[in-house]
């Protein structure tokens, strides 16, 4: 299977995809190493991400065309975005902890202090742990509620007591949208839940520590 694509990405006509078990790894693609923190990265002057530990990283066509970044995940949410011409590329990566910190805000604002108009930005949300996999405490639970606050609340539901199932797209979409984004500009892969597809996705909820890595990537265009 190759990458997975979309077409409000494919619209902004830059080359992109959502990895899957088949997708490897490529040395071309320029990525932080993730620290499940709000840092955001952008390609230096030596062809690497600065700073070297960061969740989101962001490219232009201005200053480094044709160049490739990427996260990976392993049932965290990858996102991946683009303005409407691929002027500006970037790719997040957003679990409980990156996103109780604010890291899609923190990417978005990165682009704002460029000019990038946030209302106009597509954005995709990837594959990633579905609500019927994702059971959770109350650690991730009171994260998100100081987080979110009120708004949080339909994107869980209750499984036992101190326990429940949270659908982190919908707080992905929260995110982006509380940020400045059109809910129009936002797209999501349908049926793409980590943990129930074994055949095509990685899993770290389903396989532990044994789990192997999905690799997600954003072109920015050349001239």
């Amino acid at each position: 299977m190759t990458a997975l694509t979309h077409p409000l990405l494919e619209a902004c006509g830059v080359r992109h995809g959502f990895g899957t078990r088949d997708v490897p790894t490529s040395a071309q693609i320029l990525r932080p190493k993730q620290v499940h923190g709000c840092l955001v990265a952008e390609i230096a002057a030596t062809g690497k991400p600065h700073p070297t530990e960061a969740d989101a990283i962001v490219a232009s066509r201005a200053s480094t065309p044709g160049s490739t970044i990427g996260v990976v995940t392993a049932d965290c949410v990858p996102i991946l975005l683009a303005t409407p011409r691929g002027e500006w590329v970037a790719a997040i990566h957003a679990g409980w902890r990156g996103l109780a910190k604010g890291v899609i805000a923190a990417a978005l604002q990165r682009l704002a202090s460029e000019g990038v108009q946030l209302k106009e930005l597509r954005c995709v949300i990837g594959p990633h742990i579905g609500p019927c996999c994702y059971e959770v405490d109350a650690l991730v639970y009171d994260a998100m509620q100081e987080a979110f606050g009120d708004s949080a609340a339909t994107a869980f539901e209750v499984t036992r007591p101190g326990h429940w199932k949270v659908a982190l797209g919908q707080l992905v979409q929260r995110s982006l949208h509380f940020a400045g984004v059109s809910p129009e500009h936002i797209g999501e892969l349908p049926d793409t839940c980590t943990c129930c597809h074994s055949e095509v996705f990685h899993s770290y909820r389903r396989d532990g520590e044994a789990s192997g890595r999905l690799v997600h990537f954003i072109q920015v265009p050349e001239p």
